[in-house]
């Protein structure tokens, strides 16, 4: 045996901070991969996502331009109906322009036959007949004025003296003007104090009883004023006046009788007129 021992070799300690970072590089790789794959997820998520987004998109305008599509040959196919209702609806005013203008000159022509027609019928329509039935025509409106004048009566005046012709209406009178036997004045006179002026004397309506169709008046001539009391319509209502013959006495006659008014004429000789009338004048105003 050896008197000096057999040296024992070991080998040196590692020191603890090797350790340590060995071990921390070996978390932060794990972590390193860690992120990475969650960044990697995240960025097929984004792109799966944006991929089915633009898919939708797509699919969305892909639907609209099929409307559109199916919009469009919609009004194709009216435009088309309505142009060919359109070419119709001008065939047939057209043919009612055709047929209106052919029924105008068929009216016109027609209208000139006619025109013609009468022009000759006017022509050598004066024949023993119609001269014959404008004889008779003529005879009845003779007849007509005959009967209008028969109607005239006379009639017993208020003085006792025989009347001229007695108008009942408007129409009575003026056939005796065109008769011309007198003078004839027409009046409407109401009520009042104030005398109204008819042709050459002057009148005023002092009442009037409607019901009883009887009124009276005042007359004023001569510088004088004659009254007239409780007279009937119809009745000739006669006073005298200067310059006139006594047998030719002036004549009122109402056929009119309102309330509160008279209508009627007045009726005087032709040759007594003018004096009456300068009379009058220069008396009552």
């Amino acid at each position: 045996m050896s008197e000096y021992p057999e040296p024992v070799y070991t080998s040196a300690a590692t020191p603890r901070w090797v350790g340590i970072a060995i071990g921390t590089l070996g978390a932060v790789s794990l972590i390193g991969i860690g992120i990475g794959a969650t960044a990697l997820n995240h960025a097929k998520s984004v792109e799966q996502s944006t991929e089915a987004s633009l898919k939708q998109q797509n699919d969305a305008l892909s639907a609209r331009f099929a409307k559109s599509e199916d919009q469009n040959q919609q009004l194709q196919s009216d435009i088309k109906v309505v142009t060919s209702k359109l070419n119709v609806t001008q065939e047939e005013l057209m043919k009612a322009r055709q047929q209106s203008k052919a029924a105008v000159v068929a009216y016109n022509k027609k209208l000139t036959g006619l025109e013609s027609n009468v022009t000759t019928q006017l022509a050598t329509k004066a024949s023993t007949e119609d001269v014959t039935k404008l004889n008779g025509d003529v005879t009845g409106v003779k007849g007509d004025l005959e009967d209008t004048k028969g109607k005239l009566d006379r009639a017993t005046g208020d003085m006792g003296v025989m009347s001229g012709l007695i108008a009942r209406n408007h129409d009575d009178v003026e056939e005796l003007k065109r008769r011309g036997d007198r003078n004839y004045f027409e009046f409407t006179i109401q009520k009042s104090k104030t005398p109204q002026r008819v042709g050459p004397v002057q009148m005023s309506l002092n009442k009037s009883d409607l019901k009883r169709s009887r009124y009276t008046m005042t007359v004023l001539v001569d510088d004088k004023s004659i009254e007239k009391k409780d007279k009937t319509a119809g009745e000739p209502v006669q006073f005298y006046v200067k310059g006139a013959a006594r047998q030719a006495p002036y004549e009122v006659v109402v056929f009119d009788v309102g309330k509160n008014q008279i209508s009627g004429y007045l009726s005087t000789p032709k040759t007594a007129g003018a004096a009456a009338a300068s009379n009058t004048s220069a008396s009552v105003q």
